[in-house]
């Protein structure tokens, strides 16, 4: 036995020796996602004795291939890492690093704390030194804030708390779970939509997720701050990221640019800069608004907007931008139809089509021509000059069809458009499901399914109802698996699994386990 366990205690030191060179060869030279995110992205790390030092440095890898693409620095993203234990340690704080190679080597360093999951305390470092913004070392006033929680999801503590009033300070707060929590309390915690910010996943199955999760934190930091759209010749809307919160106001400043030059001190268009013009216009929009319309503007003229938000006692920067209003606009001609195509109604077998405007003056009669891209069979479809819609039928699912509306008028020309459409996949249910007891409170499930576009399996077991709360679970697996062993599984639980598919999950089984004392086989079969 002592042999036994001599030999694990190698074998781990050896694969958390290849996954910690593994994650020292990575590129951090790799191409950046340049200049899409400004924000402060903290990472709240387990690193209590529930976590082997396997799955630990499995969540180590995970973290570092996450982060990998992010530009770094002071106008850029800012990564921060607190990790979890006895005494709740804060690794590096967000000014700490501002190239890839220092955040990478600085995660090939981190060593994990033991102890116990101690995530109260360290909800509070978070808040008191971390996320607060205003002073040196700590978030940045005006930018987003994001707290990513990964978790083996045992013993969370009393975390709503806490993690309610980071959400209400402005934080968003997501998490990963790498065991079977608490789904109601890691759902309670997270920012809405908790679809795109909770996620469940087997420890060595992360990387599925990397993307998912990396693009849900690219929305919350995305640096569109400030932004001029609906440009006409005499008036245009602004558009910026709310960050007063209700409170407070935002004071904009417009006018032509003097001399063809921006005159800027201090900065550049679009970044934080203090901005001096000629004769300007000023409006002021309450701290709950995020847009405003500038008007009074001169046609073909280059304008320069400054956004200050002001909220005591917090300062924040100023924003500012260019633009160019239109041209007075000649007299437009006409419109011909067919002038928009646009689809609805999509099933596995059949899409509307619809155009517009109607010219039945003009128009003799319009035809409607599709088929299977690229180079599938021409079908047709002859429309009167009054009806502006059509339903096509007798479609594969899971298609990607070219669709062209063409108009022939009275005058003998012709005018064409084409759009593309797709069908609904199709989405097969389960067919097999069986439920097999493992001593008294652990069930092997095991089930069929290979369909053609399946993206994993969705397992959720539940316990029977009480009087306070019923205690349910969810777990995501791979494609490839087709069984796994859940534990800890409450008397008489429902467990159920589902396909999932691109577009949707498909028709789960169902099947309540039963323990006794000799092991037992349930199925479900369609």
């Amino acid at each position: 036995m002592k042999a036994v366990m001599e030999f694990r205690a190698v074998l781990t030191c050896v694969v958390l020796s290849f996954y910690l060179q593994a994650g020292g060869c990575q590129d951090v030279d790799a191409v950046p996602v340049l200049n899409c995110c400004e924000g402060d992205v903290l990472f709240l790390l387990d690193s209590s004795g529930s976590v082997s030092s396997f799955d630990f440095s499995h969540m180590l890898s995970f973290l570092s291939e996450l982060v990998l693409p992010f530009s770094l620095g002071p106008d850029q993203v800012r990564i921060g890492l607190l990790q979890v234990g006895t005494d709740p340690h804060l690794e590096f704080g967000f000014g700490a690093y501002s190239t890839q190679q220092e955040l990478q080597s600085a995660l090939r360093r981190t060593k994990q704390l033991g102890g116990d999951t101690n995530t109260e305390q360290a909800l509070v470092i978070a808040k008191e030194r971390v996320l607060r913004s205003g002073m040196p070392g700590e978030a940045r006033p005006g930018l987003p804030r994001v707290l990513v929680w990964l978790t083996d999801g045992v013993e969370p503590g009393h975390v709503q708390g806490p993690m309610a009033d980071l959400r209400e300070d402005g934080v968003a707060v997501l998490v990963v779970s790498t065991g079977r929590g608490n789904y109601q309390i890691l759902r309670d915690v997270v920012s809405p939509p908790s679809e795109e910010h909770l996620y469940f996943v087997d420890i060595e199955h992360m990387g599925i997720i990397t993307e998912d999760l990396r693009n849900a934190i690219i929305e919350i930091i995305r640096a569109e701050r400030l932004q001029v759209r609906d440009i006409s010749s005499t008036s245009a809307e602004l558009y910026w990221r709310p960050v007063l919160a209700g409170t407070g106001h935002y004071d904009i400043r417009f006018g032509p640019v003097r001399s063809g030059n921006v005159e800027v001190v201090g900065g550049s268009p679009g970044t934080n800069p203090s901005t001096e013009f000629g004769h300007y216009q000023r409006i002021v929009r309450p701290g709950d608004s995020s847009s405003a319309k500038l008007t009074n503007l001169r046609p073909d003229t280059k304008y320069l907007v400054t956004l200050h938000p002001v909220s005591n006692p917090e300062v924040f920067n100023r924003l500012n931008t260019t633009f160019t209003t239109q041209p007075v606009a000649p007299v437009k001609p006409e419109v011909q139809s067919p002038a928009q195509v646009s689809v609805s109604e999509s099933t596995m077998n059949s899409v509307r089509v619809s155009w517009g405007p109607l010219q039945p003056d003009s128009v003799q009669s319009y035809q409607v021509e599709y088929s299977v891209l690229p180079a599938g069979k021409l079908h047709v479809v002859k429309v009167s000059n009054r009806q502006n819609s059509t339903l096509l039928t007798n479609l594969q699912p899971g298609t990607q069809y070219l669709v062209t509306v063409s108009a022939r008028y009275f005058s003998g020309r012709e005018r064409a458009m084409s759009v593309k459409v797709c069908t609904e996949e199709v989405l097969p249910a389960l067919a097999d499901l069986q439920l097999t007891t493992v001593g008294s409170d652990s069930v092997k499930v095991q089930w069929k399914g290979s369909a053609d576009g399946l993206r994993g399996y969705w397992v959720t077991w539940e316990g029977e109802p009480t009087h306070s709360s019923s205690q349910r679970s969810t777990l995501y697996l791979p494609p490839h698996l087709l069984s796994t062993t859940l534990t800890q599984v409450p008397p008489n639980a429902r467990v159920c699994v589902s396909p999932v598919y691109k577009s949707a999950r498909g028709e789960g089984l169902c099947c309540t386990a039963h323990f006794s004392s000799a092991a037992l086989t349930w199925s479900h079969r369609l």
